[in-house]
């Protein structure tokens, strides 16, 4: 655990993709925010070898946003599926403000899914394009399930306007 009087360098994948693959041990340092708008749940889903086939993975998908949306507006949502244990599962999401993502953090963390505890903190994430996998998108990734970047798992397009959709109606805004 470091104070913020540490005088080692700052880990550069930590502040820009929430975790580090080196957890606790890396030589750098981690500093965790006390404010954010964006929390992390670790290693939440499960995705077995085969994959999750696209209704179940918008499924989940799905409960996790509506559940996030109990809190306030939620500005985006990214799910890991690297298969590296420091970002395999995770769920990042982005909220319109900082006071509904420590609501969020708060409540998650007294919680249990599919039979687990969840892990959730704050993350300085707040621009995921930095943290995402360019390659990936592209199925180009050469480091494959190893990879230190974000290997996203997107929902259907429609869940997503869908979704979107009925968030603006519940928060009275407009869709982005």
């Amino acid at each position: 655990m470091s104070n913020r009087y540490d005088s080692r360098e700052s880990c550069n994948f930590y502040y820009k993709i929430g975790a580090c693959r080196h957890g606790d041990k890396c030589s750098k340092r981690h500093v965790r925010p006390s404010r954010s708008h964006t929390i992390v749940m670790y290693n939440m889903l499960y995705f077995p070898a085969g994959g999750l086939d696209n209704s179940r993975f918008d499924e989940l998908y799905e409960d996790v946003y509506i559940e996030a949306c109990r809190f306030g507006p939620v500005r985006s949502m990214v799910i890991c599926e690297n298969g590296n244990d420091h970002l395999k599962g995770n769920v990042y999401i982005h909220f319109e403000s900082e006071e509904d993502a420590l609501r969020a953090r708060d409540s998650f963390n007294t919680r249990w899914f599919d039979e687990r505890p969840i892990y959730c903190d704050l993350t300085h994430i707040s621009d995921f394009r930095d943290a995402i996998c360019r390659k990936h998108d592209t199925r180009a990734c050469e480091r494959g399930d190893e990879c230190n970047f974000m290997h996203v798992r997107r929902p259907s397009t429609k869940l997503r306007i869908d979704l979107e959709k009925s968030q603006a109606k519940k928060w009275h805004t407009r869709t982005p």
